[in-house]
């Protein structure tokens, strides 16, 4: 069950990272109508797929899945996430590739002072890997736990989660775009030392509201209006930043999903969960598969949250 729990962690910073740093702005370009679910047909399927854009890291309060999408699911053949959320053996296989290369620690990427504030602060904060165990890993697994603990509320939901129980309950078969070791590799192409200076920053933002953080919080609120378009606009360009690596983390991935997608939707319905980051942009899902003939249409979509008085 803890391997579970911590690897859903590294595959939800994903989701994060997709909203902060993808689908630049263009100009010239026409925005995209706001919603979270869009309907793909045309171009030779006989039957409608449906693309919907998740978040990590949404209070719970906040989090429901709306009449459409639960339609959707109802009416597809089959659920796709970014991974198999389901498959717990592929996530306990995996769990080695996020260790880092060459018995690296954190240790060894940091001053011997900004290793112990690091390590001072990830002790206070606990967690579901003990510090000994998490320094060993790639940095980006620390910082997406840092981000998880900051959300600002008691309890929080991940939407992928909610999809999950949904697909489950319609007995739908659940399967990923991508494996969770192919994930893993991606981890790889960004330099170690990198990471941890991105996990050092989060550190001693962590004292004051820091421009990240401010971040986040808008990036909550566009999610909740479903303005996938604002979404984009959270890019990191700072010189050196994770922004240089969008690439890798965002429009390649999108690039190989289309691909996938178009083997597979002629033969099944699908409902297509994934980061809504990846939705936007003139390199996001939505303008890739128009451009490969489909047709893809926002579909009106309420979240349907029950708050309890």
């Amino acid at each position: 069950m803890r391997n579970k729990i911590v690897l859903r962690h590294v595959f939800c910073f994903f989701l994060i990272l997709a909203a902060f740093i993808a689908g630049k702005a263009q100009t010239g370009s026409k925005p995209l109508q706001k919603s979270l679910l869009w309907e793909i047909s045309g171009n030779g399927l006989s039957k409608p797929s449906y693309l919907y854009g998740t978040i990590h890291m949404i209070c719970k309060d906040d989090a429901s899945l709306g009449d459409s999408l639960i339609a959707a699911i109802q009416r597809c053949d089959r659920v796709y996430f970014e991974v198999d959320m389901d498959n717990l053996l592929e996530m306990i296989t995996a769990l080695k590739d996020f260790k880092m290369r060459n018995d690296t620690t954190l240790a060894d990427l940091l001053s011997k002072e900004d290793y112990e504030k690091v390590k001072e602060y990830m002790e206070s904060k606990g967690g579901p890997l003990p510090f000994s165990k998490l320094e060993t890993y790639k940095p980006m697994l620390a910082s997406s736990l840092l981000m998880e603990s900051g959300i600002g509320c008691e309890e929080s939901v991940a939407m992928e989660q909610l999809i999950l129980e949904e697909a489950k309950k319609n007995k739908k078969r659940v399967e990923g775009l991508e494996t969770m070791s192919y994930q893993a590799s991606i981890f790889d192409s960004i330099p170690y030392k990198l990471q941890a200076e991105q996990l050092l920053k989060y550190v001693n933002d962590s004292g004051s509201k820091s421009e990240a953080g401010k971040q986040f919080e808008e990036m909550i609120e566009a999610y909740k209006a479903q303005d996938i378009e604002k979404l984009g606009e959270y890019v990191k360009d700072d010189e050196g930043g994770l922004g240089n690596y969008e690439n890798i983390l965002i429009y390649n991935r999108n690039r190989n999903w289309v691909q996938k997608l178009k083997t597979i939707m002629p033969e099944k319905s699908l409902t297509i969960a994934v980061g809504a980051g990846h939705l936007a942009g003139e390199k996001g899902l939505i303008k890739l598969l128009r451009k490969e003939g489909y047709s893809v249409k926002p579909v009106k979509y309420k979240m349907k949250v029950e708050r309890v008085i």
